[in-house]
């Protein structure tokens, strides 16, 4: 524990070490609301703090919805709005944060500030370098095991060339595996492992109307447009807007390379939430953790809503790390429940006839 009772990497500590440069330091907030706030999150230090006006940006849904029922305005800013404070919570991975730093470029006015906070553990030093690298001059506070950076942006002093190569790091880009993704979705350079597994074992035949739950860039669903002739429908739900691009465009290619015409959706969801809709099938490979925490309840929620989603003799097909117990609650929701595959680490699970 800090100092103040946070974990360093709880949304309370870093945006308590955020506003840090405010409260007892040489920066003010903006009296007429002018903040732009990047990968915003919603917390008690957030709504103590936060005045009428201020616009926050977060493409995390269950993120976004927070600040929703909290009572932010949520949302992208017009190309040409600029701001005379922009605040940026800088992901991990290093090339999507650097495409946050760039954006944050684009929005703040000649003379804003541009401030940023990053626990030391992920990264601190070197993210604050990155900024630095970018506008050249950079000032540093620490709390409760964060780091607060910001600068004074000055047109005259950002290297315009580093700042255009940062914002082309966010355009969907060919990843190894020749698929269309962007840094920092998950396994945004490769096929992950427990995604191929899952294609590999699918059934030949999978019919009529399809979702895959955490789409991410679209790999399963690009199996699905080749394998599956007898599939009309294929809905793609994913709670990272960032993804549904590429996502689109791999499907896309996919049904043009297999010559195929099906109606295909794609949804910025929140999976935990529901989904009103009858499924002939569900495949997913379902997140269980957010950062560095294992939170099996997340897929646990995908299997109950995926029951909820399927019609009565719907199948479901999940891909998961070997330790976790998902077993209750498959036979909890379902009639029949067998493990298809256990290899690398992974067990694949078909579950058919829904209970109730």
């Amino acid at each position: 524990m800090t100092t103040a009772g946070f974990h360093a990497s709880t949304p309370e500590a870093v945006l308590d070490a955020l506003f840090l440069p405010f409260t007892d330091g040489p920066l003010h907030l903006p009296a007429d609301g002018s903040v732009l706030f990047l990968r915003a999150r919603d917390s008690y230090r957030l709504r103590e703090v936060a005045q009428r006006g201020w616009l926050c940006e977060q493409t995390f849904k269950p993120f976004a919805e927070a600040l929703t029922r909290s009572g932010f305005k949520v949302g992208e800013p017009a190309d040409d709005a600029r701001f005379k404070l922009v605040l940026l919570l800088p992901p991990r991975q290093r090339d999507e944060a650097r495409a946050w730093f760039a954006k944050a470029m684009r929005h703040v006015e000649p003379g804003g500030v541009v401030a940023a906070c990053v626990p030391n553990a992920e990264g601190a030093k070197s993210t604050q370098a990155d900024l630095a690298a970018l506008l050249g001059s950079v000032s540093h506070l620490s709390k409760h095991k964060c780091r607060v950076f910001w600068s004074v942006f000055d047109a005259s002093s950002c290297d315009q060339a580093l700042l255009e190569s940062w914002l082309a790091l966010d355009h969907p880009q060919t990843n190894a595996a020749g698929y269309m993704s962007r840094p920092g979705l998950f396994a945004w350079d490769r096929i992950d492992t427990a995604s191929a597994l899952l294609a590999a074992h699918l059934p030949d035949d999978l019919h009529g109307r399809v979702a895959d739950f955490g789409a991410g860039y679209g790999y399963l669903a690009t199996q699905i447009v080749a394998r599956y002739p007898q599939i009309i429908a294929l809905d793609l739900y994913e709670a990272e807007a960032r993804a549904l691009e590429p996502a689109r465009l791999n499907v896309e290619q996919a049904m043009r390379e297999h010559g195929r015409k099906l109606s295909v959706g794609f949804h910025w969801h929140d999976i935990t939430m529901g989904v009103e809709r009858g499924y002939d099938a569900v495949i997913s490979n379902p997140p269980f953790h957010q950062g560095r925490a294992d939170l099996p309840e997340l897929g646990r929620a995908f299997i109950t809503q995926a029951a909820r989603a399927l019609v009565p003799q719907g199948r479901l097909w999940l891909v998961a790390n070997r330790h976790l117990p998902y077993e209750a609650t498959l036979a909890a929701h379902f009639e029949q429940v067998r493990t298809v595959a256990m290899e690398d680490g992974f067990k694949v699970i078909e579950a058919r006839g829904v209970r109730g």
